[in-house]
Parts: C-alpha cells; sequence; structure tokens
C-alpha cells in the first residue's frame, strides 16, 4: 500500500477552548503516540486531511510530516478519528506510529470477482465477512481481497482456509469459518409458499365461521317460526 502525505504542526495548547479555536481556523487538533513515541500534540488543516479520505480511508498508511522549527517525517495509521454525531465535523485525530519492519494486524475488505454458477441459476452471494484480519508488514496492506466466485454452485460456500493471500501475508484466524457462500432461492420460495398457504388457511377459516354463524341464524328464525306456530 503506497503511503499518503499528510503535513501537521506542532502545537503546544490543550483543552476545550483551544480546540474550539483551532477548528473555528479550519484545523483539526491530534496527537501522535506510539509504542516508543512519546505523545506530541499536533493540529491538521481540514483540507488536507479531507484530500487524504479523497485518496483512501481512515485506514490508509501515512507519512505524516511534523513541522516544528525543522521537519521530520513519522509512518503512521489513523487509530481513532472523532467527529460530531450531527454534524460530522471532525473533532480529534489519533495518529499511531508503526515500524515499518514489524508486521501488524489490519482489517482488510473482502471483494468478489466473477459471476458464480450459482448466480446464473438464481442464487444470491451472500458475503458473511466483510473484512479479515491480515497480518503483515505496513508496506503491503493491500487494499482488498479478492476472491474468485465464478466456479461457486448454489450451496457452494468459501472458508477463511481457502483464501491465499500474495506475499508474506497471513490471515489471523483460530477457526475455519465461512466468508462467503452462494444460498439457493429455494429457501425463499418455501417461506412465499408457507405464507400463501397460511393467507388461505386463515381465509378459509373466516369463510367457514361465516358460513355458520349464518346458518346458525337461520336456523335460529325456523326454530322460532315453528314454535310460534305451535303456540
Amino acid at each position: 500500500m503506497e503511503k499518503i502525505e499528510l503535513k501537521a504542526n506542532v502545537r503546544k495548547t490543550t483543552g476545550n477552548s483551544p480546540a474550539r479555536a483551532l477548528r473555528r481556523e479550519g484545523k483539526i487538533p491530534a496527537v501522535l503516540y506510539g509504542p516508543e513515541t512519546e505523545p506530541v500534540l499536533l493540529s491538521v488543516n481540514i483540507g488536507d486531511f479531507e484530500e487524504v479520505l479523497k485518496k483512501g480511508s481512515i485506514k490508509v498508511l501515512l507519512n505524516l510530516v511534523i513541522q516544528n522549527g525543522k521537519t521530520f517525517s513519522k509512518s503512521v495509521v489513523i487509530k481513532e478519528l472523532q467527529t460530531h454525531p450531527v454534524s460530522q465535523d471532525f473533532l480529534h485525530i489519533d495518529f499511531y506510529e508503526i515500524d515499518m519492519k514489524r508486521k501488524i494486524i489490519v482489517n482488510v475488505p473482502v471483494v468478489t470477482k466473477g459471476k458464480s454458477k450459482g448466480v446464473e441459476l438464481g442464487g444470491v452471494v451472500q458475503i458473511i465477512r466483510h473484512e479479515l484480519e491480515v497480518l503483515c508488514f505496513p508496506g503491503e496492506i493491500p487494499e482488498e481481497i479478492e476472491i474468485d466466485i465464478t466456479d461457486l454452485d448454489m450451496g457452494d460456500s468459501v472458508h477463511v482456509e481457502e483464501v491465499h493471500l500474495e506475499g508474506d501475508m497471513e490471515i489471523q484466524a483460530d477457526v475455519n469459518y465461512t466468508v462467503l457462500t452462494v444460498l439457493t432461492p429455494k429457501v425463499e420460495e418455501e417461506e412465499v409458499e408457507e405464507e400463501e398457504e397460511e393467507l388461505e388457511e386463515g381465509e378459509e377459516g373466516a369463510a367457514e365461521g361465516e358460513e355458520t354463524t349464518e346458518t346458525g341464524k337461520e336456523t335460529g328464525k325456523e326454530t322460532g317460526k315453528e314454535t310460534g306456530k305451535e303456540e
């Protein structure tokens, strides 16, 4: 995965008031930390950060260029992005420094390739795991995990042990869980048939109830008439 450059400036003030002042200036309060990094208070231009998001997502690998009299760079990922619950404005960013020579665990999205035989026969592809945990070096993080479903028939599945990755990467999994499957439409048809049968039974029951009621009324009338004649 290519590193995206993002500029940041060191800030010395903390607290809610200075943070609000930064946001009014079009900047986002941030902090940089890591296992061997002392926390550094930063600020990032909103426009620069939005450009980063256009190129990828918050899971991208960043080359954070920090300016503080002199300039130095850090390889980081976004550990946490806080946004306002209503306006969705950026409130705060946590940058986490990583060692490019040490493997890290990341979540990588799953995508499908091709059209399965099962889908052509009316089946439906269901992705059960939309992301997989991958252990790899920061510079080798794949943008996505592509699974070829061309040969899958209805009822077929792909399990995590069947997913192969290129390079020095491995998927973290203790159980051979299902990643995706091709559902058969029979389940949906049976449900529709059951619903139709229940409706028909309900309509028949209602009709029988109406007939019973009418019969009772007519019987009552006839009985009443006969009783009147006898009197």
